[in-house]
């Protein structure tokens, strides 16, 4: 009996070591865990791919990075390429830096360059027409292009985050991309997180940061609660209303940056009535600049006069159009349009009634829908809005739906209006959905495309914003701030106006 209670004694004292030696090696690996430096973000578009050709993701998330970047000053920085030429009109040659090589570990020399441009041209037909490649031919560690024109705007355009390294031949790119940045994903789930770890050998210094998460989520007010619990480090585009609580929190900063990205509506031109110039002009009439920017931005934007903020040399003089109900309801009048018997604007028995479209991944824009509804009903126009998830498919693939859409596009990201009237007003333009055709303004921008000149290109892009303003193919609002929420805990961090690099290798937590 001695024997079996000295045994059953053993065998409790032996569990007692195995169990305390794990809860030693629990709390010694919660240790190290928490010894970990890591952030979350919290952004309001959902990514549907990692793939760097397709989503701008991957150069904001610190995974992929082009030849060429821009910094606080808009000014073209080398990066990926530490030096380039132009030779001559058409043909440029990029030094890529030694000692880069894949999240694989493989070196990327002038052939893996190649091989990603392949790819890029092949996969998307936009950055395909931006970008004008005709031929390439790579050499150790340098890589030629030749432009199918002269076209000088070439070097920017490799800024555009779609033109990121990626190793080519890679597989499931769209998920796990292996490209050249300070992070590399560990996991994706399409439209919800993507998780990240340090990339050890990433050639400009191992990130500070051991893991970054970045979730998406298109509530402004959610993204902002999450910044208040904890839940987020850094939470994007914030509702102007939800600020209050957060900068009155100490642990707590909200960072407003002035954006290069303009609020605007843009009118469908395959509606017959928006066709006529002074329809577009009284919409534009009603819309109430001053008020947007003080009661639904709470002061956190600049009025537009133009797609171009007045920073810009190339902006344009003219101020913003003045709010004039009146002056709205009599160039109606000089459209055909009269009030009938329910007080509504009709033409030859049909009532004047749009479709607006709108979209909640920037929180303001509804708002400004609805202030336009409110402005347009009193003159007799009704405006019918819908609300939807996922705004570029439904204006390309549902042209037919809307008449118009509350919009908002970064303008001139490189430092430069030759982008957007590229892609804006074009007719092939990638960010041209109304189907806006303006000879002039088409000519203007072909011109504009193979003048090098500063000051030329300067003269034709005002040249470019005065036929916009004269004609109105779009109503531009207001130049809103990127306002982000960011714990304290955050430092060495801050978010830039051309909203490229969210993700660096600088950034780090106390």
């Amino acid at each position: 009996m001695k024997s079996k209670k000295l045994c059953a004694f053993s065998i409790f004292i032996v569990l007692l070591l195995i169990i305390t030696g794990c809860s030693s090696a629990n709390e010694k690996a919660s240790s190290q865990e928490s010894n970990e430096k890591s952030v979350t973000m919290l952004f309001s578009f959902a990514s549907k791919t990692m793939d760097p050709h397709q989503d701008w993701m991957g150069v904001r998330a610190g995974v992929a990075e082009t030849l060429v970047r821009i910094n606080e000053n808009l000014e073209i920085q080398p990066w990926l390429a530490e030096a380039w030429e132009r030779k001559d009109k058409q043909t440029w040659t990029f030094k890529i830096r030694e000692g880069v090589a894949f999240h694989d570990g493989t070196p990327v020399d002038g052939e893996a360059v190649k091989a990603s441009f392949e790819r890029v041209l092949e996969t998307n037909e936009a950055i395909s027409s931006s970008l004008k490649i005709e031929s390439m031919e790579a050499d150790g560690q340098e890589i030629t292009f030749v432009n199918t024109e002269e076209y000088p705007a070439f070097l920017s355009e490799l800024v555009h985050t779609n033109a990121s390294i990626v190793k080519a031949d890679a597989e499931n790119i769209g998920e796990q991309p292996i490209a050249t940045g300070p992070f590399k994903v560990t996991s994706f789930t399409s439209e919800t997180e993507v998780n990240l770890e340090r990339y050890e050998d990433y050639w400009d210094g191992a990130a500070k940061l051991d893991q970054v998460k970045i979730k998406f989520n298109s509530d402004g007010n959610v993204r902002a609660l999450a910044l208040q619990s904890g839940e987020a480090d850094i939470a994007y585009h914030l509702p102007p209303e939800s600020l209050e609580p957060i900068e009155s929190n100490d642990k707590l900063r909200v960072e407003s940056v002035p954006s290069l990205r303009v609020h605007f509506l843009l009118y469908n031109n395959a509606n017959s009535a928006l066709q006529d110039v002074n329809v577009r002009k009284a919409l534009d009439l009603l819309v109430n600049r001053p008020v947007a920017v003080k009661e639904i931005m709470n002061g956190h934007a600049t009025e537009a006069a133009g797609p171009f903020n007045p920073n810009f040399a190339f902006a344009g003089e003219t101020e913003p159009t003045s709010y004039d109900p009146e002056k709205a309801k009599e160039l109606l009048k000089e459209a055909g349009y009269q009030k009938n018997a329910d007080g509504k604007m009709e033409k030859d028995g049909e009532v004047l009634k749009l479709r607006l479209a709108t979209y909640a991944g920037r929180p303001e824009l509804p708002l400004l829908a609805q202030y336009l509804q409110g402005e347009a009903a009193s003159v007799g126009v009704t405006i019918e809005i819908v609300t939807i998830e996922n705004i570029d498919s439904y204006l390309w693939e549902q042209q037919e739906e809307w008449d118009m859409v509350t919009y908002s596009n970064l303008t001139a990201p490189r430092g430069d209006g030759g982008y957007f009237l590229n892609v804006a007003y074009l007719p092939e333009g990638a960010l041209n959905p109304g189907q806006i055709n303006i000879p002039e303004l088409n000519e203007l921008t072909q011109q504009l495309n193979t003048t090098a000149d500063p000051e030329k290109r300067m003269e034709l892009q005002k040249k470019a914003v005065n036929i916009i303003q004269k004609d109105v193919p779009h109503s531009f609002i207001l130049h809103p701030h990127i306002i982000v929420g960011v714990n304290d805990r955050v430092k060495d961090w801050e978010p830039g106006s051309e909203e490229y690099y969210l993700i660096t290798n600088k950034m780090d937590v106390k």
